[in-house]
């Protein structure tokens, strides 16, 4: 389908009478009751992984923004097995909806970076755990052998899977100025290779890097909407104490630019209007634990930023995919 008969098709249901229960972008919650007839929620996990930018294998010291502690909910502890933080992990939410499936997400650290047989062994523990119907996996690019895409390709075949890859920047200095340790060649690589694999594939930015314009930032929807992805998630910038990049800020604070949650909603919705219109936007904002952030500090959860996203989006008749150029996919 062409985009100007997509855009005509949204814009014929986007008027004063229904504009509040019109879709204004695709939500990864919509995305999830597609392929379940039940709720469900994902459950974090410690899996007591590395990172090749931390022990030499690529770098030391990790990301410049990075400080790991901010991912991990409480039942999160590299000294409990998988199956143990799957548990507690159901405990906190089955009191919601005591029919809800779950989804395992290896979430902190490269969770693809280890032997075969021993990613094999975590993975296979989880899905072991009643009520786990899928995973997902968060890595990095370089972190994708083809021996390991075999095996996901067969978890594939009875599972739910999607694999989320750290994006971060299409801008190789940015990359480079974050020690990130790979260029966006290498994500662009191993998103296609694992997309080709029919595995639902997933990609992370951050917006708000120091170095980067807004102009810049928002021309990023569109490098990334000719990528075969699946789901993004876009984070604010946060400074997260005990790294590096909080002593560079501390240091020089005129080289960073901290977006008040309007300017970023608003950077949020220009980004998602230039967005592909099949992409599902699993989320815009992180929140890292009030003791461990140093700066922006909203006060907003995410479903709060969320709603004023949605809010702004009907204020301007905006929608994922208004500006967005290339082809939407049948």
């Amino acid at each position: 389908m062409d985009t100007s008969s997509y855009f005509v098709i949204f814009a014929s249901v986007m008027n004063k009478n229904n504009i509040n229960t019109v879709s204004l972008y695709n939500e990864f919650n919509v995305f999830l009751k597609k392929h379940f007839p039940y709720k469900v929620q994902k459950i974090s996990l410690n899996a007591g992984f590395s990172c090749p930018n931390r022990d030499g294998s690529v770098g030391w010291g990790g990301c410049t923004y990075c400080n790991n502690q901010t991912f991990n909910p409480a039942y999160c502890d590299t000294g409990k097995s998988i199956s143990l933080q799957m548990e507690e992990g159901k405990a906190f939410f089955s009191h919601k909806y005591p029919e809800m499936k779950y989804l395992a997400y290896f979430q902190a650290y490269s969770n693809t970076y280890a032997g075969l047989d021993e990613l094999k062994r975590k993975y296979e523990e989880a899905l072991s755990v009643q009520d786990v119907v899928g995973l997902v996996i968060g890595t990095r690019p370089d972190c994708m052998p083809e021996a390991l895409l075999n095996y996901l390709e067969e978890i594939n075949q009875y599972a739910f899977l999607i694999v989320e890859y750290g994006i971060e920047s299409t801008n190789d200095e940015t990359l480079l100025r974050i020690n990130r340790g790979h260029t966006f060649a290498v994500a662009k690589d191993a998103i296609c290779r694992t997309a080709e694999r029919n595995i639902f594939t997933g990609g992370h930015v951050i917006l708000g890097l120091p170095g980067e314009e807004r102009k810049e930032m928002i021309e990023q929807a569109a490098v990334l909407s000719e990528l075969p992805l699946t789901t993004l998630k876009l984070h604010q910038l946060q400074l997260i104490k005990g790294t590096r990049m909080a002593y560079e800020y501390q240091k020089d604070p005129e080289r960073f630019h901290l977006y008040t949650a309007g300017e970023y909603a608003d950077l949020v919705i220009d980004y998602i209007e230039r967005l592909r219109p099949d992409l599902v936007l699993d989320r815009f904002i992180s929140q890292s634990p009030k003791k461990m952030l140093i700066a922006p500090d909203w006060g907003l959860k995410n479903y709060e930023f969320t709603d004023m996203v949605k809010k702004r989006m009907r204020q301007r008749m905006s929608y994922q995919g208004k500006f967005y150029k290339g082809v939407v996919k049948e």
